[in-house]
């Protein structure tokens, strides 16, 4: 069997093994997942494992989401054309690549200059051009170019930051992974008012940490 041909096998697998199972349903995203090749943003040595039910290890200790955690966020958050969005934590630019395909436009942050250079060289090989990649500490930057409809952290943070939740459109969502290990949730949060937000919390996972995000004690006394 030729290598694309495995390739090929590996990427429905993936989808029909890991993704479909994982409750992902929904055709705009099962064809992305088919048509954005997650092997072109898989470090060279990684490649081996890009189709794997598992993190993939990026430079500087970051990772890649499992592919049914990345399918079940793009299924969850519906990220429609005319939306703007902020991915804090570019890594591979994979995650960035699969919100472009569904949004006007991303500004995706990544404090790792090395890991952001690799995710431009991807996006670009890829021909996606409605990224901008910066240099930047996502949890000190508080955005000129916001509000935004979607805000995508792409690691674990202990909680978000209220400074994130203001940088949300009425209307707009944030997806996070928040917690401690062993046990942290996805959490969606909708901005459903002025000064409400709705929380659901419907999957439990693990991520590495964002970087520079506040640890606040979790012994309350």
């Amino acid at each position: 069997m030729s290598m694309p041909q495995n390739l090929e096998q590996a990427r429905f697998n993936m989808i029909e093994q890991q993704i479909r199972p994982w409750d992902v349903h929904a055709p705009e995203i099962l064809e992305l997942l088919n048509t954005l090749h997650r092997e072109d943003f898989v470090p060279e040595s990684q490649r081996a494992i890009a189709f794997v039910d598992m993190e993939v290890p990026l430079p500087g200790g970051q990772v890649m989401l499992a592919p049914k955690y990345e399918a079940r966020v793009m299924q969850e958050l519906k990220v429609q054309k005319n939306e703007k969005v902020l991915e804090i934590g570019t890594g591979s630019g994979y995650m960035a690549a699969l919100l472009a395909h569904q949004a006007q436009r991303v500004v995706s942050l990544e404090i790792n200059p090395e890991l952001a250079e690799f995710a431009r060289g991807n996006l670009q090989r890829a021909g996606i051009h409605n990224v901008e990649v910066r240099v930047a500490d996502g949890a000190r930057t508080v955005q000129a170019d916001g509000p935004f409809d979607v805000i995508v952290l792409s690691g674990s943070v202990a909680e978000v930051p209220p400074a994130l939740l203001d940088q949300l459109k009425v209307g707009g969502r944030l997806f996070a992974i928040v917690g401690y290990e062993p046990v942290m949730r996805a959490h969606y949060i909708t901005r459903s008012g002025a000064k409400t937000f709705e929380t659901k919390t419907p999957w439990d996972t693990i991520a590495p940490r964002l970087q520079n995000f506040p640890e606040p004690s979790r012994f309350r006394f």
